[in-house]
């Protein structure tokens, strides 16, 4: 018990000592800054609009869609490797993985990420 409350102080202290370091440190000083400084930087120019705007919503899905393909990448890699030595059932979870990813895809084609017009 004394070891975890002696463990917690310390990241307590951790996190306020790097807050503290990150405050002295900080070459910002937001009162003394010109309003033009403060802007983000967008290669000299004025930013068009608000950082937090909003994406189209056709960018999530085609983010689904990335995902599909990227998890099977990840696990399709490994799975090569190791395919012959595990024998039929390696086979029969991968076409179940796949097919959970075709459902993403088969969303993602309904609706319409496919298409760029």
């Amino acid at each position: 018990m004394v070891a975890m409350l002696s463990l917690l102080a310390a990241a307590i202290a951790l996190v306020i000592g790097v807050y503290g370091a990150a405050l002295a440190l900080s070459a910002v000083r937001r009162p003394l800054m010109a309003p033009l400084a403060v802007l983000p930087f967008e290669s000299g120019m004025l930013p068009q609009q608000h950082a937090l705007s909003r994406y189209h919503a056709r960018w999530y899905a085609v983010t689904v869609l990335f995902l599909a393909f990227d998890m099977e990448m990840i696990f399709m890699y490994p799975w090569a490797v190791v395919v012959a030595d595990m024998g039929a059932s390696a086979v029969i979870e991968m076409f179940g993985f796949l097919a959970v990813l075709l459902v993403g895809v088969v969303y993602v084609w309904r609706e319409g990420a496919l298409r760029w017009t």
